[in-house]
């Protein structure tokens, strides 16, 4: 099937505004079902809902002041010209939106659970998760930085990015080893089948942080993509949790409700970018809370559409070197990737393509539920 007919017959062209309304009543609902199949108490029914609508709120009244900030400090976004060329009009969109929705959601989940608990926070698992966001965060903020301090689309060089990305998931991947052990070093799989890792934990959970930061990070280039199916994830994988860790779930449904709250300022036409700073971020706190509840399996199937992104731009470069002739110029498999490039240049609108994951991402988070 052509996919340009496809798009402009068949395919529905939603607003931002239609997509981030239908996604709120979507999540807001999914919260409060979740809540309901694990019991019946007000308390377990607000479990997810509550800190989910309060951290969107906040989020979204934040940017209302931050955003302005963020234009006067002059952080416009620098635009690729080889990109989408529809994409050169957001040439100036004030970037780095992760510095105020990730800190409020981590703060949050940490106030959240210091007054359900009337003391301080004594899960040192949670508190090495929220380092680990912020970790992330900081890595972005400073190839953020950089792109801004130049002028141009190169930050920090891709092997210093990738080193300190390394480092900070050697950091906590040892420490989760050292603190949980068998706990998880024992990966379930469907069918109550079970995966002994050991020592070989080290380098997965190494490759799992640097893995899922870079694929949020590959996945935000479309208005309202990023954090439209981060929203998602997080409170996919806040289901799965449910009362079983009911602090990283608490986490998780705050990051999602931060992404929630950006994405009304995110939306098509986004009014603010969230920049790297909010991408590894992102990526790491749902690499991190995969990793300490031992739930690799429903990470990588709630992780599918940024997997998809990565494996997409993994497979334009091989098959550009692999096709490379005498002249040094290669054939593309794609028109361009990441992959909703290649669909925005095959007729699709931004908001189709956005439309198209969000559904995909709610089906894969379906099947995880469903299946854990």
């Amino acid at each position: 099937m052509n996919v340009k007919s496809l798009s402009t017959e068949k395919l529905i062209d939603p607003s931002g505004k239609i997509l981030l309304v239908s996604l709120i009543c979507v999540l807001s609902l999914s919260a409060i079902a979740v809540g309901y199949v694990s019991s019946i108490s007000i308390e377990q029914l607000g479990l997810l809902l509550f800190p989910l609508i309060i951290s969107a709120l906040v989020s979204a009244l934040l940017g209302v002041v931050v955003i302005p900030l963020l234009n006067r400090l002059k952080t416009g976004q620098i635009v690729q010209e080889d990109g989408p060329q529809a994409h050169l009009k957001k040439a100036g969109t004030p970037t780095m939106g992760g510095i105020f929705f990730v800190p409020v959601a981590v703060i949050l989940s940490l106030l959240w659970i210091s007054f359900r608990d009337r003391g301080l926070v004594e899960s040192p698992e949670l508190i090495a998760v929220c380092l680990v966001t912020l970790g992330y965060g900081l890595i972005g903020w400073i190839d953020d930085w950089q792109v801004l301090r130049r002028k141009s689309n190169k930050g920090i060089s891709p092997s210093m990015k990738l080193t300190l990305q390394v480092a900070l998931g050697t950091f906590f991947a040892g420490w989760l080893f050292w603190y949980k052990s068998d706990a998880v070093t024992n990966i379930a799989l469907p069918g109550g089948f079970s995966l002994s890792l050991g020592w070989l934990f080290l380098p997965l959970g190494i490759f799992v942080l640097t893995a899922e930061s870079n694929a949020t990070n590959l996945t935000d280039g479309v208005d309202g993509l990023a954090a439209g199916t981060g929203a998602i994830a997080f409170l996919g994988l806040a289901a799965i949790l449910g009362l079983d860790d009911p602090d990283l779930a608490i986490f998780c449904a705050c990051l999602s409700g931060g992404c929630l709250g950006f994405l009304v300022h995110n939306r098509n036409p986004a009014r603010v970018f969230m920049g790297d700073t909010g991408s590894l971020a992102l990526g790491g706190a749902l690499a991190a809370v995969g990793l300490s509840s031992g739930n690799l399996w429903a990470l990588f199937l709630i992780s599918g559409v940024f997997f998809v992104e990565s494996l997409s731009v993994i497979a334009q470069v091989g098959y550009y070197k692999a096709t490379k002739g005498e002249d040094g110029k290669g054939k593309r498999l794609l028109k361009m990737a990441p992959i909703h490039h290649h669909f925005e240049l095959s007729g699709w609108s931004e908001t189709q393509v956005v439309g198209i994951f969000y559904l995909t991402n709610m089906l894969l988070v379906a099947i995880a539920y469903l299946s854990r």
